[in-house]
């Protein structure tokens, strides 16, 4: 393993462009419609409509918000890889037939895990081909977009980096490279590509947009290498701050309105770029409590405490997990993965836990978890099995708590535990993201239908923020 450096090349200043340059460009553009692999895709962005179901109801619904973009949870990271092709191809037809109904053109981008974890190629190559086949035409291009300014993630030189305390760190090398489902070697990402597609792409034929490009020729040059794709070649785009993104999205939707069809592949920030907004600070715990309030007000039974979900197995969710639990005032119940795999046992393991997390309501924020050994199967699709099994529990046990006790709020930490809590724990079909607790990287939600209708929903990805930020995500929303 390498040493990581501070800074890995002498960059160029950023070229500036404003939020509000893109938003004018992407005023008469087609609505921008984000198929999210896990909910944590919206920690960058403010008021924003997220389903989790795809019925042509609720997209004609999300639809006819007036708003530049929307997401649509699939949880495609939690599946295997021919059940996210169903999913997407499921989504992308429903989302053909609402658009058409509403008179709204769109399109889609396929937001995954800014460390480069997830279906790729196959989620960009089943809708490649699904728009080919609704008539709506074969992208001329994929464009590949991992950076996450505010975690850390960004791209210099096409090659991928984490920034840590010892400065910044290839992903191939880091923890999240070794994922057992998804793992990788390469921190180039044109590499990264010839790597993924088995060499059907080689790195050569990868279109690079680099740091010289953005900030040395600006919207003009980056138009142009966008405008140049053909037959959805594969292109990837450096970042390493805001601008760089906002250059690179207004690039995109001019490219677009010229006629050159994109699709796709992006970590959160580029969402926020291309749905023309800015960062925002993160919401106050007056703007919390307001919600509170109106949510004691119309719901009885409303415990004092609030839920925290915890599935993420990477070690910063562990570190965080400890300082919350040296913070106090809190609750904790483990459920057993080894138990949950019993069918023997799972059953009354379950039940157990679930009532002594519901009497504990009253007294303490309860943090429901799972054992911190992380069990994995023979191979890739058998620990996904693993994990979705797992997940599915915690999912059941938060349905039956908040079902008994209404929680004051809830926390779910990792991607696919807050996929599964949102849609099967809390049923929420459709929300808003509001925005951020902590600066672009944690998401409240307001849910607006189902039974957690108006019980903040705080999305916490398991990879992101420091050491306290569980700690500090906590003592905000008690404050509220």
């Amino acid at each position: 393993m390498s040493t990581p450096l501070s800074v890995p090349v002498s960059l160029p200043p950023a070229w500036v462009v404003p939020s509000y340059a893109v938003a004018a460009e992407l005023a008469t553009a087609p609505r921008l419609v984000v198929l999210d692999d896990d909910p944590t895709g919206t920690q960058t962005v403010a008021d924003l409509p997220v389903l989790t179901s795809w019925s042509v109801a609720d997209l004609r619904w999300a639809l006819r918000q007036p708003t530049p973009a929307f997401f649509v949870l699939t949880n495609t990271r939690s599946l295997s890889p021919e059940a996210a092709a169903d999913r997407d191809r499921e989504v992308i037809r429903a989302l053909h037939e609402a658009a058409g109904a509403e008179g709204v053109a769109f399109v889609p981008a396929s937001r995954s895990d800014s460390t480069l974890r997830g279906h790729f190629p196959l989620e960009t190559d089943v809708l490649a081909q699904e728009l080919a086949a609704l008539g709506t035409g074969a992208p001329d291009g994929v464009l590949l977009v991992p950076a996450y300014i505010e975690a850390g993630r960004v791209t210099i030189d096409s090659r991928h980096w984490i920034r840590t305390p010892e400065g910044l760190l290839p992903v191939g090398e880091s923890e999240f490279a070794r994922d057992t489902t998804f793992g990788y070697r390469s921190s180039s990402l044109p590499e990264w590509v010839e790597e993924k597609t088995g060499g059907r792409v080689p790195a050569a034929e990868v279109l690079r947009i680099t740091l010289d490009d953005l900030r040395g020729g600006g919207p003009t040059r980056v138009t142009a290498l966008l405008a140049s794709l053909r037959d959805g070649r594969v292109a990837v785009a450096d970042a390493e701050c805001d601008d760089d993104l906002r250059v690179l999205a207004l690039a995109a939707a001019r490219a677009e309105r010229a006629g050159t069809r994109l699709l796709y592949r992006v970590g959160p920030s580029f969402v926020r770029a291309r749905a023309g907004q800015q960062s925002r600070p993160p919401l106050t715990s007056g703007e919390l409590r307001s919600s509170r309030a109106e949510l004691a007000e119309s719901a009885g039974g409303v415990a004092p405490h609030g839920l925290i979900v915890v599935g993420s197995h990477v070690s910063v969710t562990t570190r965080q997990l400890d300082r919350l639990r040296e913070a106090g005032g809190i609750s904790e119940f483990e459920l057993s993965v080894p138990l949950l795999l019993d069918p023997d046992l799972s059953g009354a393991h379950l039940t157990d836990v679930i009532d002594a997390a519901v009497r504990a309501l009253d007294s303490a924020d309860v943090v429901l978890r799972t054992s911190r050994v992380l069990v994995t199967g023979e191979d890739a699709q058998d620990s996904l099995a693993i994990s979705r099994r797992v997940s599915a529990a915690l999912a059941e046990a938060v349905r039956r708590i908040t079902g008994a006790r209404r929680p004051a709020f809830v926390v779910a930490k990792g991607g696919i535990t807050s996929s599964d809590t949102a849609t099967h724990g809390l049923g929420i079909g459709r929300a808003w993201a509001r925005g951020t607790l902590l600066p672009g990287i944690v998401s409240l939600w307001e849910p607006v239908d189902g039974p957690a209708a108006g019980i903040p929903y705080v999305v916490f990805a398991g990879n992101v923020g420091d050491d306290d930020a569980l700690t500090d995500v906590t003592a905000l929303l008690r404050a509220s």
